[in-house]
């Protein structure tokens, strides 16, 4: 195998496929990327779970392939000076790699030894914006768990009914859900669920602009074409919450309140709040004001936000972060607080009635002070 390519190119694809290699693995060459050469570059990272490979612009004078380690192949191309590079592998797996005055000899893989990616058969696609995919997650995938008790709320439900994509992440403790209107395309209404981490890569491969995603759903795996790259994840199976049914449709009060001030108020109050003195913030809603305060051993913290409307000194605690996560990924300034009992989801919507995305977090239990 002999190419060359422009360093920048080669930088950005090999950046990008490594986000699919795996860190460790008993298999070596799940630690690399597949360079392959035939019309152009393919450049793929896969780990079993999911696999990215990107399409770039390259001369090859020798077609082949070869698996180099990815983590050195990358910082190694990061720091060549910029420049055309070459790159030969002879059948061997011996690796030269060439750019101004660097020279780099290696050992590769043999490409033989490289995992089959999964196909994904396309008959089932649809295709958005990539800034509105890209927007859809960032206001979802926080609140997707951590925790891998429950394998499918690691991952966020895709649902399409109609011409309306969905998506829902659910911890356990909050959930968010982004609507969009889309062109419905070949796939009949539908879910599925795909991990998170695909995702968290998905939204980085992203820009903000108008060139389309194709999203194309197979029996266990599905695929996002984004440009030149393909980013192809598992599916993950179980029974994900019915989220219809959790989230309440009617509440005793609603408030109105402007997200950047409501986010300085609470993250004023919460300096006071540590990983070893954790305690959940109180919110007293008031006519026209809600009060915040917290108190661990540190000290107490108070402060005031204004707002529209009366819940009537209704008192709530919530997890800070909890509270900042849903305010830092709303995508509106004005928002509105739906409100039934302490002990009750509460729900924040954007104020102008739009519905495209709601939160909804669970209280904390209070205890009472003094």
């Amino acid at each position: 195998m002999k190419i060359t390519c422009e360093k920048y190119v080669l930088q950005n694809a090999s950046s990008i496929a490594s986000r699919a290699t795996a860190s460790k693995s008993p298999i070596p060459t799940l630690e690399g990327l597949l360079l392959t050469a035939g019309a152009s570059l393919r450049v793929t990272g896969y780990d079993l779970k999911e696999g990215i490979y990107t399409d770039v612009e390259a001369t090859v004078e020798e077609p082949g392939s070869i698996v180099v380690g990815a983590r050195l192949f990358g910082e190694m191309i990061r720091r060549l000076p910029d420049g055309i590079v070459t790159i030969t592998a002879d059948e061997r797996n011996n690796v030269n790699v060439k750019c101004g005055k660097s020279d780099f000899h290696f050992m590769g893989y043999d490409a033989d030894e490289y995992p089959e990616m999964p196909s994904v058969d396309g008959l089932k696609n649809i295709s958005l914006p990539q800034k509105i995919l890209r927007s859809m997650i960032d206001q979802t995938i926080f609140a997707v768990a951590q925790s891998d008790v429950r394998p499918i709320y690691t991952g966020t439900l895709f649902e399409i009914s109609g011409d309306e994509l969905t998506l829902v992440s659910v911890d356990g403790y909050r959930l968010a859900k982004r609507t969009e209107k889309i062109e419905k395309g070949q796939m009949e209404d539908c879910s599925f669920v795909v991990p998170g981490s695909a995702l968290s890569d998905i939204e980085r491969i992203c820009s903000d602009e108008e060139d389309e995603v194709k999203i194309a759903v197979g029996a266990k795996h599905i695929s996002f074409s984004i440009g030149g790259t393909v980013v192809i994840s598992r599916r993950l199976e179980g029974e994900f919450l019915n989220y219809k049914k959790s989230i309440p449709e009617v509440f005793r009060h609603t408030v109105e309140v402007d997200r950047s001030e409501f986010m300085s108020t609470i993250d004023r109050v919460a300096l006071i709040i540590n990983e070893r003195n954790s305690s959940p913030v109180r919110l007293c809603f008031n006519d026209g004001t809600i009060d915040c305060l917290c108190a661990t051993v540190i000290g107490k913290a108070e402060d005031v936000c204004s707002c529209e409307g009366s819940g009537e000194g209704l008192e709530i605690g919530f997890n800070d972060r909890y509270l900042t996560d849903a305010l830092k990924a709303a995508g509106t300034e004005r928002l509105k607080i739906c409100l039934n009992t302490a002990s009750s989801p509460t729900i924040l919507e954007a104020a102008d009635g739009s519905k495209n995305f709601t939160y909804m977090i669970l209280p904390v239990r209070l205890r009472a002070e003094g």
